[in-house]
């Protein structure tokens, strides 16, 4: 179901931006497993794949940080720097070498983005993804996936001196397209994604089958929708219904 709780001005729309983890690929099992094998090699005991699942959104550093912090429930800035590297340098290695083992995209995104793409035509319109995942891992996921050519721009977290929330990533997108603001849509899975785009004065959808629907709560976006079939129906022309099945 499409709940729009500010209806989107699609025709004037130029820009949508994805985020990828939780919104266009479901890559829970393999950022669980790599987390736990950097505990491993730091003799620390694995934790739950949901309580993984819960740190990401804010990038890697962090959800190692995170995940470092859970045994014993210290704070993330409070992980020895030592331990961080070596854990985080673990992390990203077994995470180069097994970023497809399970990862696909949500049930539907491949045909929802040629729908899109197809629906919003047009050379002042574009696509791009903003990740605070690192660039070089997202590319080669989005290429491994078949899904890079729909995507002007695929940008990470070390794409940018800041990771979202802060919209410097989303502003660079909008300079580099010709958009404005108000002809850009932010669309995720978080609290972070709709954060980022109120941070730039852009529109926001938010998914809720994604890694975080929960914080959608805290920070709620314009539109939420259910499923990957669903940003054609929140994407309408006209969109002004309050419900769409």
């Amino acid at each position: 179901m499409v709940r729009v709780f500010r209806p989107i001005p699609v025709e004037s729309i130029k820009l949508l931006v994805f985020d990828l983890d939780g919104t266009l690929i479901d890559s829970a099992q393999d950022l669980c497993n790599s987390v736990n094998a950097a505990l491993e090699h730091m003799d620390r005991p694995r934790l739950a794949d949901n309580v993984i699942a819960g740190f990401v959104g804010n990038g890697a550093p962090l959800l190692v940080r995170r995940a470092l912090a859970a045994e014993d429930g210290t704070q993330p800035d409070q992980v020895p720097e030592d331990e961080f590297k070596t854990a985080y340098n673990y992390f990203i290695q077994h995470y180069r070498e097994h970023n497809l083992d399970f990862t696909l995209p949500y049930p539907g995104t491949v045909e929802a983005l040629a729908a899109l793409s197809s629906a919003m035509a047009g050379p002042q319109r574009s696509f791009a993804v903003l990740t605070n995942k690192p660039v070089r891992p997202a590319r080669a996921i989005c290429e491994g996936l078949g899904i890079a050519p729909y995507f002007l721009h695929i940008y990470g977290g070390d794409s940018f001196p800041v990771k979202k929330p802060d919209p410097t990533g989303l502003f660079s997108l909008m300079a580099e397209t010709g958009a404005k603001p108000e002809e850009t849509v932010m669309i995720g899975d978080s609290q972070v994604d709709v954060q980022t785009a109120r941070n730039a004065g852009a529109w926001a959808i938010g998914c809720t089958f994604g890694l975080a629907p929960g914080s959608l709560e805290a920070i709620p976006p314009d539109v939420l929708v259910d499923s990957p079939e669903e940003w054609t129906v929140a994407l309408q022309p006209s969109q002004t219904i309050a419900e769409s099945r």
